[in-house]
């Protein structure tokens, strides 16, 4: 086996990757090594080189020189002594996100809510995920990294690796729309649906069996696009062109809509939550995946008497990332929707900018490792 591998590294805030040559790491006892084929370049990346660790000094970022890169899918190539049912050879998708595995969150099954919860490859929750970052520092933008076995979900042969690196921005979507309680018989409106997050929930919306789709944005011919995937499942709306909450009952009976996801992003203003929050109907639910920062008014006494729920949710675990690979595979989620930019390592700077002319979430934006395609 070779000894180095080429990794793409920050070395200082705010400045480019370099692409580094060090020594492929062995993984721990409970650990695989992973062969990276793909790894997803997420739109937020450049502003977390460049501005969390002023934006949000709470988030631990990665010891420089860092390396960077979400969503990786790979093929496993090493595997730890305790390690018991991972095998060599396995196509796999790296869950990032990684908890301490003891402590009460941990024990009661909730790894999201353990206060080192991290994501490797992009930043930590909390104080002890600077540990957490010193024992998993390889991630998706180096040709080989380390991941705990639990964290894998494993790549039925239908499924790209390319589509497989787009499964963080899906299983934040799913998690949601499983917290909501969406399924059959119930009506879903999607805010910033023709965006990254927004694609993703829209698609485990038609896969999870969601009667109507309410897709809100801004860019009409992206909306028209994301329509055409099931135009008799879904309504589109070009945000601001009619109040959303007349919109929504017009379709529903008065009623209004069963489950609001919010997928817009930070930068986005608070009125696009309001007026979804207004859409539901009695007993409904608000999820909010897209993080949007300006502090939201809420009518407490209101969301009392129309018992409305406001969820915060954060990523995906193991279990769902299963559950998506599953669909995949039986076809019930449908990955072809997506347009692939594959971009080699030492062309990351090019695909980062890729990024930021992207169309919408249906452009998947990937490095690509050598000899990765199939």
């Amino acid at each position: 086996m070779l000894k180095y591998m080429k990794a793409a590294r920050l070395h200082t805030v705010g400045t480019n990757f370099s692409i580094d040559s060090i020594e492929i790491p062995t993984p721990g006892p409970h650990d695989v090594l992973v062969k990276v084929k793909a790894c997803g370049i997420i739109p937020n990346m450049k502003n977390v080189m460049a501005h969390y660790a002023e934006w949000f000094p709470f988030l631990p970022l990665p010891p420089l020189p860092a390396i960077y890169g979400l969503d990786a899918s790979g093929d496993v190539v090493a595997v730890g002594e305790k390690v018991k049912a991972i095998s060599v050879g396995q196509r796999v998708y790296v869950n990032p996100g990684t908890s301490c595995g003891s402590c009460h969150a941990c024990r009661c099954g909730q790894p999201i809510n353990c206060d080192a919860y991290t994501f490797l490859g992009y930043f930590g929750f909390g104080p002890r995920s600077k540990e957490v970052f010193e024992d998993y520092p390889y991630a998706g933008f180096a040709e080989y990294m380390t991941a705990p076995a639990s964290s894998l979900v494993k790549v039925p042969d239908s499924v790209s690796y390319e589509a497989a690196a787009r499964m963080g921005y899906l299983g934040t979507a799913y998690s949601a729309l499983r917290k909501a309680g969406a399924r059959s018989g119930q009506t879903v409106i999607i805010s910033g649906a023709t965006g990254t997050l927004g694609l993703g929930a829209v698609l485990l919306a038609l896969a999870m069996g969601v009667t109507k789709i309410f897709a809100i944005a801004r860019n009409k011919a992206l909306l028209d696009r994301v329509r055409a995937l099931a135009p008799e499942r879904i309504e589109v709306l070009s945000a601001g062109t009619e109040p959303l909450g007349d919109w929504v009952r017009s379709y529903t009976g008065g009623l209004g809509a069963d489950i609001f996801i919010d997928a817009v992003g930070p930068g986005a203003p608070h009125s696009l939550s309001l007026e979804g929050i207004n859409a539901l109907r009695r007993g409904g639910r608000m999820v909010d995946i897209g993080g949007m920062s300006e502090p939201l008014p809420l009518e407490m006494f209101r969301l009392m008497c129309f018992q409305i729920s406001v969820i915060g949710s954060l990523w995906f675990d193991v279990a769902e990332g299963e559950d998506m690979m599953r669909m995949a595979e039986a076809g019930t989620l449908d990955l072809s929707v997506f347009e692939h930019h594959a971009f080699p390592l030492d062309k990351i700077s090019e695909a980062l900018e890729a990024v930021d002319n992207r169309a919408g979430g249906f452009s998947n934006v990937v490095v690509m490792h050598e000899g990765a395609k199939r």
